[in-house]
């Protein structure tokens, strides 16, 4: 029986032009070879499984191969091509830097480097995972890769270039690889199957391609899987969606129809058989919300080509995104942001998508009836604008007439005629102007003098005793409990309003310890006056609040100031305390 090769080592590319998705760098290495110009050290940097380490060892064989090909490529047959594909090369070295992170193992790896080899023009060392070497063992190795030997080239591979120290990018020639498109690797993955002789639906490979997420290497895993999974050798598009795990397109076309329809019950009922087959809420609120995000692209044909779908279904994408309008796609796509985000923090994880739903139902309602309260406030703006009042004539000033009645002199003011001013027609705009009606039927009208001038209202309590210094500390403790009550207290207003406060010809004078509290007792001034007024008569009243640590009168703090202080009250500690020898913590 024939030992089963996983894809992922079967078909690793073994020249330049077999690798996917990487031709910008593939290019590059072949011309550096054909012009010799091949830098001393390289780093290969990007995701996992997009071809680094391969593109490592490509270029190593290529590199010492004794006859290359027109086309830059290693030929395979010479002495140094045998023996790199049976693992036999004496001039390249593969170290895992993951496990061989220590000083020694590049002190090791350095005293290697002053032999020449043997054979084959260049001794290649290739460190995959370098950014797990300690920062000493990158100490150790920043002379030999600034100054190697001219026959010495090291090929750095890694997936997080941000753990590299500076000092090592600067010696080196970065390249930087891409994730793989999903239609290369779905061309790939088709190649390997008809190989393989396996029949293969294109959706099912479409389907591997973007649940790799651009990883080769994971899709060359999921093919494997799936074959296996398959009893007649072919790949069918449900079952490769059942076997992945993979929430299928049409639930989101389904649910995004109820919420057109405005059907909630359907779209609770879709959710619930999400939830029942045992996908995670917040897996489908990831899906929901890049399902909303691919409509909003596909309506501009310019950005429609950014959807990495078959056409069938982007033909899909389109004809539903024709039926949405962008103001709900945006509102949509906000309120499902939301519930991403606090998912987590949710207590009850269905209950809070179900909340979701419910809102994304409504969204074309809300619309609607923003639209309408905006097309009630410009009528109501253009009726106002036609029956505005017109220009009134200046009041005149009341003229006086003189009446002589027993030698006695009084002037009467003559009586102004009354200006009647035309009403102004009511609107009724909407919710917003009813509201406004209703507020100003409940506003008490203010009193107007003989004149006409409107008299300002103010009512005072008059039955409430005065405030005066002795009752402001239990005052201000009253107001402080019910600002705990009310969950607004902070420890800051708390140790302020606690001090030693003087009140005098209604100002109330505080000495503070800081700005921070100065700052807090200025921001519920207001909350204070309200407090007093409810209590007592208080027709003028401030705070005078200043910063003067110095003033203020500190208690103990320190178990020195503490020991003293109880001393002070009674002298037998400090027998007590020499009789047991016992000393304070400074």
């Amino acid at each position: 029986m024939e030992d089963f090769v996983v894809s992922a080592r079967k078909y690793r590319p073994a020249t330049f032009d077999t690798v996917v998705g990487q031709s910008h760098i593939t290019t590059t290495l072949k011309n550096a070879i054909a012009t010799n110009h091949l830098a001393q050290a390289f780093l290969f940097c990007g995701p996992r499984g997009v071809g680094k380490t391969t593109c490592a060892r490509i270029l190593a064989k290529t590199a010492n191969c004794q006859n290359l090909t027109p086309e830059v490529e290693a030929c395979g047959q010479c002495d140094s091509c045998v023996s790199f594909a049976n693992n036999a090369s004496i001039n390249i070295h593969e170290l895992d830097a993951a496990s061989n992170n220590s000083v020694d193992d590049i002190r090791s790896l350095t005293d290697q480097v002053r032999y020449p080899p043997q054979t084959g023009r260049y001794k290649i060392y290739i460190i995959d995972e370098v950014h797990m070497l300690s920062t000493a063992a990158f100490n150790a190795f920043l002379k030999t890769l600034e100054e190697p030997p001219p026959y010495a080239i090291f090929i750095l591979a890694t997936t997080e270039k941000h753990k590299i120290l500076p000092t090592i990018l600067s010696r080196c020639q970065i390249f930087d690889f891409n994730r793989i498109q999903p239609k290369d690797i779905t061309d790939h993955l088709a190649k390997i199957a008809e190989r393989e002789g396996i029949k293969a639906e294109p959706e099912a490979l479409e389907l591997i391609a973007q649940k790799a997420d651009g990883g080769l290497r994971d899709a060359l895993s999921m093919f494997d899987l799936n074959v296996t999974f398959s009893t007649d050798q072919t790949l069918r598009y449900k079952e490769v969606l059942n076997n992945l795990h993979i929430l299928d397109y049409d639930y989101y076309f389904k649910i995004v129809d109820t919420f057109l329809s405005a059907d909630l019950p359907g779209a609770l009922i879709l959710f619930d058989e999400v939830i029942r087959k045992g996908f995670d809420g917040h897996q489908f609120v990831g899906g929901l919300m890049e399902h909303l995000r691919n409509l909003l692209v596909c309506k501009d044909p310019k950005t429609a080509v950014l959807l990495q779908v078959s056409d069938a279904v982007k033909a899909k994408f389109i004809e539903q995104s024709n039926r949405c309008s962008v103001s709900f796609l945006l509102s949509a796509l906000s309120v499902v942001s939301q519930c991403d985000q606090q998912y987590k923090m949710a207590r009850n994880h269905r209950l809070h998508v179900e909340l979701c739903l419910m809102k994304l139902a409504h969204i074309n309602a809300a619309l609607s009836l923003s639209s309408q309260n905006v097309d009630d406030d410009s009528l109501k703006k253009k009726v106002v604008e036609s029956t505005s009042e017109p220009s009134l004539p200046q009041r005149p000033t009341p003229q006086t007439e003189s009446v002589i009645d027993d030698n006695r002199t009084t002037v009467i003011p003559k009586s102004t005629p009354t200006i009647q001013r035309p009403a102004t027609p009511k609107f009724a705009g909407g919710l917003k102007s009813v509201r406004a009606i209703l507020e100003a039927a409940e506003k008490p009208e203010k009193p107007v003098d003989p004149n006409g001038t409107a008299q300002p209202t103010t009512v005072t309590n008059t039955n409430l005793p005065p405030l005066t210094a002795g009752e402001l500390p239990q005052v201000m403790a009253d107001f402080l409990r019910k600002r705990a009550d009310d969950g607004l207290l902070s420890s800051t207003e708390e140790v302020a309003l606690s001090r030693e406060i003087a009140y005098q010809n209604g100002v109330m004078s505080l000495v503070l310890d800081n700005e921070l509290q100065l700052d807090k007792i200025n921001e519920i001034k207001a909350d204070i006056l309200a407090f007093l007024r409810e209590r007592f008569t208080v027709e003028k009243f401030s705070i005078e609040a200043r910063v003067a640590p110095t003033e203020v009168k500190r208690g103990p703090y320190t178990p020195k100031e503490k020991f003293e202080f109880l001393a002070a009250k009674n002298e037998h500690l400090i027998e007590l305390r020499r009789r047991l020898s016992l000393d304070t913590d400074l």
